[in-house]
């Protein structure tokens, strides 16, 4: 193999590995622009209750969400499939989300086996890029990633 291919595969292997840690690979500053389109439905509020991003009750707050369980924010108020999918060892991740925000239904069909699953969330964000944007943003507003 040539070197620069060996430096290519380097570089992908560690990309991987930082994904794994929760380290976005999106830019957080063009997630914060975009999430103005889903704070419609979600906030994001700390903890301890501090408003981080004012927005919508209607969909789940997002503070501390990479590798939380799907489906388990109290008051959420999710599909049975949503908490069927976290009971079955959904935690969110980047890969996980941009797959969900990309169709949410299609999705938890997709992961649950299941051709009658249904997501609550409407909304879709079909672009790849602003979706590891956004997932970006998400993490740079809550605790640092374990």
């Amino acid at each position: 193999m040539k070197p620069s291919y060996l430096a290519l595969i380097a570089a992908l292997s560690f990309s991987q590995a930082a994904f794994a840690d929760g380290h976005a690979s999106g830019d957080a500053a063009a997630g914060e622009k975009e999430f103005k389109k889903c704070k419609a439905c979600h906030m994001i509020r700390d903890h301890e209750g501090n408003t981080i991003v004012k927005g919508g009750k209607i969909g789940p707050n997002l503070y501390g969400l990479h590798n939380r369980t799907a489906g388990s924010v109290e008051d959420g108020k999710y599909s049975k499939f949503m908490v069927s999918a976290g009971e079955a060892g959904l935690a969110w991740n980047e890969e996980d989300f941009v797959a969900y925000v990309a169709d949410p239904t299609g999705f938890l069909r997709e992961y649950l086996d299941d051709g009658s699953a249904k997501a609550k969330m409407t909304f879709r964000l079909k672009k790849e890029d602003a979706a590891r944007n956004v997932w970006a943003y998400i993490l740079s507003t809550g605790p640092n990633p374990e």
